[in-house]
C-alpha cells in the first residue's frame, strides 16, 4: 500500500513539473505593431487659421476670409524603408474632417502599425469613384456633403466656404467646392446638356516624411491644410475672374485640383506608450 502510494506521488509530482515546465516554455505574446494618431490642422501663412477675419489675401490680391473647411480625404497609406505600403483600412477608409467639430480633427486610427522605419505617406484626397456613392451617410455630419445626384451625385470631396472683397471693394461669398465635375454641350450650362462626369479626387504625396514605430507605441502625426495653396500653384486664383460658385466650372475645379497637389505638409508630433 505504501508503495502504490509512494508511486502515485512521484506521478503527481512528475506530471506537475511537466505542467510548469510547459507553461515557461510558452513564450508571451510579442507586440510588433505600433498605432498611428492623426491631428488636422489648418493654417494660412504659417500661422493657424482665424476664421470669419478679413485678414487674407491670395496670391492674385483678393483680399479674403474663410467660414468652414470641410473635406474628406481617403485611402490613406504609409511607406516603410523596407517592406510592403500599409494602407488604412481596417478602423475606417474614409476621414471626414471639419473645422467645427473638434472631435473629426484627432482621430486615433486602431489599424496595428507594423513596427519600422516609415519614410512616406499619400492619401486621396476626395473619394474615389468605386466609394463615392450616393446615401453612403445618411446621419450628420456627413450627410451635408451630399453632391447633388443631377451632377454626379456623391459627396462634396470638399467645401472651402469664405468671401472675399472685389475690385468695386464689395464682400461677397464663394464657395470654393471640389468633387465631381461635369463636361456640357455648347456654352450653356444645363444639366440636360451634361455629356460626361469628371472625377475630381487627387492624391496627395508626402515623401519626406520619416518616422520610427516602435512596438506599443502611438505616433502621433500631424497633417496640416495651408490653405494659401489653393490658390497659389501651380495656377494664381483669381476670385474675380472665377466667381463666387465653381460646383459646376469644371474649369475651375480642375485648377483647384491641380492646385491641390502642394496644400498639405506633415510632421511627426511625439509618440507615447
Amino acid at each position: 500500500m505504501c508503495y502504490r502510494f509512494f508511486i502515485v506521488i512521484v506521478v503527481l509530482i512528475a506530471a506537475c513539473a511537466l505542467i510548469n515546465c510547459n507553461k515557461k516554455s510558452v513564450p508571451e505574446p510579442e507586440i510588433n505593431t505600433g498605432r498611428l494618431e492623426l491631428v488636422f490642422e489648418h493654417y494660412v501663412n504659417g500661422s493657424p487659421l482665424e476664421k470669419n477675419s478679413l485678414i487674407y489675401v491670395n496670391a492674385a490680391g483678393n483680399p479674403y476670409l474663410v467660414t468652414e473647411v470641410k473635406y474628406f480625404i481617403s485611402d490613406i497609406t504609409l511607406y516603410p524603408r523596407q517592406g510592403n505600403p500599409v494602407m488604412i483600412h481596417q478602423s475606417k477608409d474614409i476621414f471626414y474632417i471639419d473645422d467645427d467639430i473638434l472631435a473629426t480633427l484627432d482621430q486615433l486610427i486602431t489599424d496595428p502599425i507594423p513596427v519600422g522605419t516609415y519614410d512616406s505617406l499619400r492619401f486621396i484626397f476626395g473619394i474615389s469613384e468605386s466609394e463615392n456613392i450616393s446615401n453612403r451617410y445618411v446621419n450628420p455630419p456627413e450627410v451635408f456633403m451630399s453632391w447633388p445626384e443631377v451632377i454626379g451625385g456623391g459627396y462634396h470631396y470638399m467645401m472651402l466656404n469664405g468671401k472675399w472683397q472685389d475690385t468695386a471693394g464689395v464682400i461677397r461669398p464663394f464657395n470654393f467646392h471640389l468633387g465631381i465635375g461635369q463636361l456640357y454641350k455648347g456654352n450653356v450650362i444645363n444639366v440636360d446638356s451634361i455629356y460626361a462626369f469628371v472625377q475630381n479626387y487627387f492624391i496627395v504625396r508626402l515623401p519626406d516624411l520619416r518616422f520610427e514605430m516602435k512596438a506599443g507605441d502611438t505616433m502621433v502625426m500631424n497633417l496640416r491644410m495651408n490653405i494659401e495653396s489653393w490658390f497659389a500653384t501651380p495656377y494664381v486664383y483669381d476670385h474675380n475672374y472665377w466667381g463666387g460658385n465653381i460646383m459646376q466650372n469644371q474649369p475651375a475645379m480642375q485648377m483647384a485640383r491641380e492646385n491641390g497637389f502642394d496644400v498639405f505638409t506633415a510632421g511627426i508630433v511625439r509618440s507615447h506608450p
